[in-house]
């Protein structure tokens, strides 16, 4: 007992970053005469291993289609054959095992068709069959300047542009009435959740295809806690600054500043998906689609100028609000056109819906009426209208 004792008066005088280091060291000791005696009392491990193949990137040159595969799974994965359409072809990549999370690009030899649906299934060396679907075969453009121009291009149709067109509903939104201001800026709750869930699921979609190995779908959840705390720990940081020069409360334009940022981390996650889309050939552009984006998008400039209503913001401030909610379009359609991660794309997509919640908490308390509540017949009304009109111009994108 009075050895313990002493120890533990012993323990005491070690400096406080010892006393966090030590657990530690002891963990990694533990771990390390654990790997040393190669797991004893484990045995060996029965059955068939464990392969999984992810398709990160399929390039389409004439008369080749390139797959770039990781392994997510915890075993070494060696590609045997592959078929296209059933039909066994020749390729070349993989000559050896692909390590866990390792990359590998395949050369498969297969004089495509251009429209044409192919069904490409790599067959590993104990007789797993990965498989990947082509929906409508189409040449791979080259990553040139002109390519990244086309790109900013259809980045500031689908996403600058419209909220910029959004925005000019801001006169309007300064001639109504307090009462049908709550109402508006009901209708852009229901705007962004509408964001947020739609961001979500396309973080889901992502996750279950192909970012298993880095957490799946508590990637996209991670992106969205963390966004979360990120912004509303610098909005406390704002709020506290300012309640140091004597002025309480969240402004408009401290409220217009945190949606366009949201509206910007959905758009970047939107610009991802158009640009792998381009890349890939599977996106049909074209002016209906383009109309599509503009009045889907349009709404978003909305909710920007709503917090603003009794404010006089200069022109410049607005121009950056519309380049901070739309800009992120041309970088995500960048990065979506040339260096796609299917991980990198969940993360961020849940990053979007995080940044879009913390906004709607912020723009809660404008919903309320003059009994306090939130949840009041005309901000129910407005919630459904956003919520509704938002999926109305959501049909016509089809990506």
């Amino acid at each position: 007992m009075e050895a313990g004792t002493t120890a533990l008066r012993r323990a005491g005088r070690l400096p406080a970053w010892a006393l966090g280091l030590l657990p530690l060291l002891l963990i990694a000791v533990a771990i390390g005469a654990f790997a040393a005696l190669d797991g004893p009392g484990l045995g060996e491990r029965t059955g068939p291993p464990v392969e999984e193949l992810a398709v990160e990137k399929t390039t389409l040159k004439p008369g080749v289609i390139e797959l770039t595969v990781r392994n997510d799974g915890p075993d070494a994965v060696r590609i045997a054959q592959v078929t296209v359409n059933d039909a066994f072809v020749s390729f070349t990549g993989a000559d050896g095992s692909i390590e866990r999370l390792s990359t590998q690009t395949l050369r498969i030899q297969e004089p495509w068709i251009e429209g044409q649906a192919y069904e490409v299934a790599l067959l590993t060396s104990t007789g797993a069959t990965i498989t990947h679907s082509i929906d409508v075969a189409a040449e791979t453009p080259d990553a040139d300047l002109g390519f990244f121009g086309l790109m900013a291009l259809l980045g500031l149709y689908v996403g600058v542009i419209p909220v910029a067109l959004g925005m000019l509903w801001l006169p309007w939104v300064r001639s109504i009435p307090s009462a049908w201001l709550r109402v508006v800026m009901a209708l852009t709750v229901g705007l962004l959740l509408f964001l947020a869930i739609d961001a979500t699921l396309e973080g889901f979609e992502l996750a279950g295809e192909g970012a298993q190995a880095f957490g799946g779908v508590a990637l996209v959840l991670l992106g969205g806690v963390a966004s979360y705390l990120a912004l509303t720990g610098i909005g406390e940081w704002i709020a506290d600054r300012r309640a140091r020069a004597r002025d309480s409360g969240a402004s408009g334009s401290h409220l217009a500043l945190l949606v366009a940022i949201g509206i910007g981390l959905h758009n970047l996650g939107e610009g991802l998906a158009i640009g792998v889309s381009y890349a890939t050939g599977a996106l049909a552009l074209g002016a209906f689609l383009v109309v599509g984006f503009a009045l889907h998008n349009t709404t978003e400039g909305l909710a920007i100028v709503a917090p603003i209503a009794s404010e006089k913001p200069s022109w410049k401030r607005l121009l950056a609000l519309g380049l901070i909610a739309g800009g992120p379009a041309i970088a995500g359609a960048w990065i979506g056109a040339s260096a796609f991660n299917s991980s990198v794309a969940a993360f961020l997509f849940g990053a979007g819906a995080g940044a879009i919640v913390q906004v709607i908490v912020q723009l809660s308390p404008t919903v309320r009426d003059d009994r306090g509540r939130v949840l009041h017949p005309a901000a129910v009304a407005g919630l459904l209208g956003g919520m509704a009109l938002m999926f109305t111009t959501g049909l016509l994108v089809s990506v």
